[in-house]
């Protein structure tokens, strides 16, 4: 494993990801990875993460389709949170929207 990414596992097992599309810049979600789902986002230039509910790795994409394909991976200034600049194939959010970002709190 590259050692730049290793050391994001460094405080935690799990990591935060933040998902933007490359063209729009638009927040697309924030889900989780460990160290297997980021070698398999490098590997597939696709995005994985991993599901905290499920347990499991998953891909984004594998049951609806709608896969993010990776641009750009940067790691935060603390090294343990990653932001991914994807191209996405339909709409992220599994209710069907475009972003996972749509319930208004305060504007």
């Amino acid at each position: 494993m590259n050692m730049k990414i290793k050391n994001l596992f460094e405080k935690s097992e799990l990591i935060p990801v933040i998902v933007q599309d490359s063209s729009t810049l638009q927040v697309l979600m924030l889900g989780f990875a460990n160290e297997e789902a980021v070698a398999k986002t490098l590997a597939t230039k696709t995005a994985w993460f991993w599901s905290r509910s499920k347990k499991r790795l998953w891909q984004k994409g594998e049951t609806s389709g709608n896969f993010l394909h990776v641009e750009k991976m940067i790691a935060d200034c603390d090294n343990d949170t990653l932001l991914l600049l994807c191209k996405p194939d339909g709409p992220t959010c599994h209710t069907g929207n475009v972003s996972c970002f749509f319930n208004m709190i305060m504007e």
